[in-house]
């Protein structure tokens, strides 16, 4: 049963990043903002949802699975980041490239420590 929490929260997160792919363009940089977004908003989300699923332990393996495992692990990109950001400096822009790195790095990483500041504060 576990497997298909995963299975239909991957398929949701999938087809979230998806239509946000199909609605976000390429900026003029190069950069996929879409891809960009998705990465931190998804950060934030996972690290708003851990403070609650952590304080549940167990009982709440099966909204770990489906939540953090399943819809944030379908949704965020950082497979699709990585080739990205490879495109790029195969490119030659190398610059572009480091300086995406390094943006989608810190601002996932301050999403991450935002949602779980926001989280802590509720409870």
């Amino acid at each position: 049963m576990t497997w298909l929490f995963v299975a239909f929260g991957s398929a949701i997160g999938g087809m979230l990043r998806y239509g946000v792919a199909r609605v976000m363009p390429i900026a003029p940089a190069g950069w996929a903002i879409g891809t960009l977004f998705v990465n931190v908003l998804g950060s934030f989300l996972i690290g708003l949802l851990y403070p609650w699923v952590a304080a549940r332990g167990v009982t709440a393996e099966n909204a770990r699975l489906f939540w953090m495992t399943g819809v944030l692990g379908g949704f965020t990109t950082y497979s699709a980041f990585a080739l990205e950001t490879s495109l790029l400096g195969a490119g030659g822009d190398w610059i572009a490239a480091a300086s995406y790195t390094a943006l989608t790095v810190i601002a996932c990483l301050l999403a991450a420590l935002a949602g779980r500041a926001l989280a802590m504060a509720w409870t």
